[in-house]
């Protein structure tokens, strides 16, 4: 009779598979972190994310021309884009941000942030506080999928 090994119990986090920090896990590579849907049903984002006690950060990635369509989230948020351009808005603000900008996004605040379709891939640091994970709500209410330019949808199969 093989013996069963204690289920491992891990810490609860408020975004799906992402990893705890603390007791002992005091050092990410976020490159290698594993990658998590950040924007389930409005946005093309995905990326790993660490969760401490009361903030987050996520090494999200956003092929170019795709991204999110308009949402909101409880939580305050910092983006740093590290690679390629994010454009979009903020509160009805235009935004366009190249790497070393960093964007500030209010809680609640709606808004729409597309990788540029003229530059690469973006690569941002997202930093939240998690008063929620990192996923947030479509300001229309539906989980419709996320925001293609014109030429970058996936293509779809057809018999």
């Amino acid at each position: 009779m093989a013996l069963k090994k204690p289920a491992v119990k891990r810490p609860k986090t408020k975004t799906a598979g992402a990893v705890k920090g603390g007791n002992g896990r005091y050092q990410f590579t976020l490159a290698r972190v594993k990658d998590v849907p950040a924007g389930t049903g409005y946005s093309t984002s995905h990326g790993g994310v660490v969760e401490g006690k009361r903030m987050l950060v996520g090494y999200i990635h956003k092929a170019r021309g795709t991204g999110s369509r308009m949402h909101t989230h409880k939580n305050e948020q910092f983006n740093y884009v590290v690679r390629g351009t994010l454009v979009g808005s903020v509160n009805g603000k235009r935004v366009k941000a190249p790497a070393g900008t960093l964007i500030y996004i209010p809680a609640m605040a709606p808004h729409t942030l597309v990788a540029a379709p003229d530059d690469e891939d973006v690569i941002f640091i997202a930093i939240k506080d998690l008063s929620q994970g990192i996923i947030g709500k479509a300001v229309d209410g539906t989980m419709a999928g996320p925001h293609y330019e014109k030429g970058f949808a996936p293509r779809t199969m057809t018999k």
